[in-house]
Order: structure tokens, then C-alpha cells, then sequence
């Protein structure tokens, strides 16, 4: 499979929405992230539309204050099912963003829901393993004082990527699910 002209425009326009952003706590440009998150979905089976959805994942809960229409470009330039995803892998659509846990709760009970077939699964597993292999390579590096940079903390965030692991080994089962609990394995016993 070849990509179109779709993935060439959906490049743009993650790079477009996220310009100015930065991985946190580093000085790294996020669009990185939204590149190996789409890298791992296309390494892994994924479509066109999931590798799109990749690139754009986090449009809406990122730049939606920014860019109140963000989800209505997604949906015109790229289709409903591309929409769909994005809409899947988001936990917030205001800004400010609800509180931390209870989001997190709703989007755990979220992916509980979703059917055995859902596209769903294979972008928020590779947003997760992404995110997942940085705060190991970050632990490595800084220690403890990485739980800094996170909202939760080091008990809440590693609560949130322990139930993400369970999820993924159950409802999509296969390589990245098992990256992502030897992650989390990691996670746990560094930090």
C-alpha cells in the first residue's frame, strides 16, 4: 500500500496545528510525537486513514482552544472515519481541560467499550507505546524528577499506564500490546 495525497495534506496539517508546541517538559517539537505515533500505526497494519488519524490524534484535545473547528476541518478535509478516530483517542474538547483523574477514568471506560474491530484501538495503543517508551528513556536519564512534569504524578500516571496495559493486552492483544506492558514493567520498577 502506497499513501496518497491525503497522508501528504494530513503532514501539513499536524505540522500546521502543533507548530509551536513542545514534547513536555523537553525541547523537542511535538510534531515528533505525532510522527512515531503514526509510524507505529502504519508498522503495524494500519490504513491510510488510521496513519491520518495518527498525524492528528490529538488536534482536537491540543488546539480545539486555538482552533474551534478543528474537528470540522478533520471531518471535511479527510472523511467522517478519519474524524472518528481522532475522536476516539481524545479525553478532552475544552479548554481549560477537565481534572486530570476523572478523564482519564472516562477514557479508560471508553476503550472498554469499543468493538473487538474498532480502528480505534491501534492509534490510541500507538500514542500510548509512544508516550510509554519516552518516560522510560526519560526516567533513564532524569530519575524521579520526570514525574514532575505530569499532572498526576508518579502514583497517577503510573495508575493510568498499569490500567492502559490491562486494556490493551485484553481488547488488542499482539506486539504493541505487549510493548506496551514491557514499558509499563519498566515504568513501574525505575521509577
Amino acid at each position: 500500500m502506497t499513501y496518497t495525497k491525503r497522508f501528504d495534506e494530513a503532514l501539513a496539517m499536524a505540522s500546521e496545528l502543533h507548530r509551536h508546541q513542545m514534547r513536555k517538559g523537553k525541547d523537542v517539537p511535538y510534531i515528533t510525537h505525532l510522527l512515531g505515533v503514526a509510524s507505529l500505526v502504519g508498522a503495524n497494519g494500519g490504513d491510510e486513514d488510521q496513519v491520518i488519524a495518527g498525524l492528528l490524534h490529538d488536534a482536537i484535545e491540543d488546539c480545539v482552544d486555538e482552533v474551534p473547528d478543528v474537528a470540522a476541518r478533520i471531518e471535511r478535509r479527510f472523511g467522517s472515519r478519519v474524524l472518528s478516530i481522532v475522536d476516539g483517542c481524545t479525553d478532552a474538547y475544552e479548554m481549560p481541560k477537565p481534572p486530570w483523574k476523572e478523564r482519564k477514568i472516562a477514557y479508560l471506560a471508553h476503550l472498554r467499550e469499543l468493538p473487538d474491530d474498532s480502528a480505534i484501538y491501534l492509534v490510541s495503543l500507538a500514542d500510548k507505546v509512544h508516550n510509554a517508551r519516552a518516560i522510560v528513556a526519560d526516567l533513564g536519564r532524569v530519575g524521579d524528577a520526570l514525574w514532575d512534569r505530569f499532572n498526576a504524578g508518579r502514583r497517577g500516571s503510573l495508575w493510568y499506564y498499569d490500567a492502559l496495559a490491562e486494556i490493551f493486552a485484553d481488547q488488542h492483544p499482539g506486539y504493541l500490546a505487549d510493548e506496551l506492558s514491557a514499558c509499563v514493567r519498566k515504568m513501574n520498577a525505575i521509577g
